[in-house]
């Protein structure tokens, strides 16, 4: 089990405090149970939850904690005698709160003598939730609206995680250094690789040589118009595109995500450079208007005109930019929002639905150009998000009877069909929101062009 430092315990007992300080009632979090592939011994890898997670530091397997007034008590079962064959000594109940700076620590079973009056979080496994709901005597569901209880400890919860303390802010950049380690590996296993999964596994190859593992499925692919593409068998050739968005996790769950694309051959063909130089200026312009109180809907927004501008430029779209961002014709290139929170989760809380993004009062647009955006709310210093702009050709949207006539008008289809090398571009980086402006933490990866090409051609 990994040690844990003097100065994180005393980040657990300040988080601890600071949600005493916002809910006058106890609260229990699981971390979630390890479940079996195919057989009781073969199982899944495990990954606790995040808001556990956020209090109890360690991705302890089947073990609840009960948070009340700064204190937490730990529940969970000393480890059977014959597990010591199978997976050596393992800590006890006790060493492990002695680890975490719990006030106590107990077996699960004592866990139902204290529930009266506490509120909860559903876990994702279903067995998680199950035995939450049948503990608690009330429905405690993945996405479904919460009972009041619990409704007013994630809002709490949010309040805290929605920005980052200094432990946090460590883990995040160790998470994003390692990251950009695996995107350079990637970029320089492209000249040998055949298939998609050698570059895929040489970027994983990297995050795990670091005791880490993937915040997400990684997405490796010439097919980058499919935007959560996880199928790695097709072949490398010349003239494609590839994009690849791969992310680290520490071990103690704190993520990063980031997302480059760059050409096969170590060459951008001329339309391939065009649209990539206006998805990345999008990105910059971005960037550079992150500061506290800005709309994240504001940035979004600053995106799609951009986009909508190049595109204007190049002959794909025609007429005013403002116009086409009015009635989202920018969206059938960029579909998807600007990006998200990040934290321990990949898309930070988004278990809560859009409890954590969407500032209270607020609702998803119907919109086709807003209606997947996973942030809206006022930046905060503190907050990390992804920017992630980018220009797709999905056939399911361009294609489609309704849009093609919705927007017959302002594209020019033929000038499109001569950016035909182009699938898919997207260029993510994680932007930490800070007191004077912003601090991009995977900084240390190149974007432009000239830079790209060089990493994949040099080796």
């Amino acid at each position: 089990m990994q040690k844990t430092s003097n100065s994180l315990v005393d980040t657990l007992r300040h988080r601890r405090q600071k949600l005493a300080n916002l809910i006058n009632f106890p609260a229990i979090l699981w971390s979630g149970s390890i479940n079996p592939r195919n057989f009781l011994a073969n199982h899944f890898p495990f990954r606790a939850s995040s808001h556990f997670l956020y209090f109890a530091g360690l991705p302890l397997p089947n073990a609840a904690i009960r948070l009340e007034a700064g204190k937490l008590e730990l529940f969970i079962d000393d480890p059977h005698p014959s597990s010591a064959l199978w997976h050596g000594e393992m800590p006890t109940c006790n060493e492990i709160a002695d680890k975490i700076g719990a006030d106590s620590a107990k077996p699960m079973a004592e866990l139902e003598s204290r529930l009266e009056g506490a509120a909860t979080i559903p876990v994702q496994d279903a067995a998680t939730w199950t035995q939450q709901s049948q503990l608690l005597n009330r429905w405690v569901l993945p996405q479904q609206p919460p009972q009041e209880i619990d409704l007013e400890l994630a809002k709490a919860i949010i309040s805290l995680r929605l920005t980052h303390d200094e432990s946090a802010l460590t883990e995040l950049r160790k998470a994003a250094a390692v990251t950009v380690a695996a995107h350079k590996a990637g970029m320089a296993a492209t000249s040998k690789a055949k298939l998609e999964a050698e570059v895929r596994a040489a970027m994983e190859g990297v995050i795990i040589s670091h005791n880490m593992t993937t915040s997400y499925n990684s997405i490796v692919t010439v097919h980058g118009e499919v935007l959560h593409n996880e199928q790695y068998h097709h072949p490398l050739q010349p003239g494609d595109l590839l994009l690849a968005d791969v992310g680290a996790e520490t071990e103690m769950g704190w993520a990063a995500d980031v997302t480059r694309t760059w050409p096969v051959s170590g060459k951008f063909s001329s339309t391939q450079r065009d649209i990539y130089d206006v998805v990345l200026a999008a990105h910059d312009a971005c960037i550079a208007k992150i500061y506290p109180d800005v709309e994240y809907e504001d940035i979004h927004l600053l995106a799609a005109t951009v986009i909508a501008e190049g595109l204007v430029d190049l002959g794909i779209l025609q007429g005013n930019p403002q116009d086409l961002v009015e009635m989202d014709a920018y969206a059938l290139f960029f579909p998807h929002g600007i990006g998200h929170l990040l934290g321990l989760d990949v898309h930070d809380m988004e278990d809560l639905g859009d409890l954590a993004g969407y500032e209270e009062g607020r609702k998803r647009s119907d919109r086709f150009g807003l209606g997947y955006l996973r942030l809206n709310r006022p930046l905060r210093p503190g907050m990390l998000v992804t920017i992630e702009p980018g220009f797709y050709q999905v056939p399911a949207i361009l294609h489609n009877r309704e849009m093609r006539a919705k927007y017959e008008n302002v594209v020019n289809w033929q000038r499109l069909s001569q950016f035909a090398d182009v699938r898919g571009i997207r260029i993510e980086d994680d932007v930490l929101v800070t007191h004077k402006g912003s601090e991009v933490l995977t900084a240390a990866l190149p974007n432009a062009t000239s830079e790209v090409e060089d990493l994949v051609i040099r080796n």
